[in-house]
C-alpha cells in the first residue's frame, strides 16, 4: 500500500543512521514496531498490581528438577 507522508527529513536521517537499517522505508517500519512495543509495555507496567493473586497458584510446582 502506497503511502504519502511528509516526514522530517532530518528525523529520519538521524533514525537510518541510529538504526543501520538500508532503507527510509525499513527504518520507519522498525520505528514503528518499537513504538508500538513501547505503547504495550507501558499498558502491562500499569495495569501490574491491579489483579489479585490467585491463592491456589503454586509457583513451586512449575519449576523443572
Amino acid at each position: 500500500m502506497a503511502t504519502n507522508l511528509a516526514i522530517d527529513q532530518e528525523l529520519l536521517s538521524e533514525a537510518l543512521s541510529i538504526s543501520g537499517m538500508k532503507t527510509k522505508k525499513d527504518t520507519v517500519n522498525l520505528a514503528l514496531k518499537e513504538f508500538i512495543n513501547r505503547r504495550k509495555q507501558i499498558e502491562i507496567i500499569d495495569f501490574f498490581g491491579k489483579m489479585d493473586p490467585d491463592p491456589d497458584y503454586d509457583y513451586k510446582k512449575g519449576r523443572a528438577r
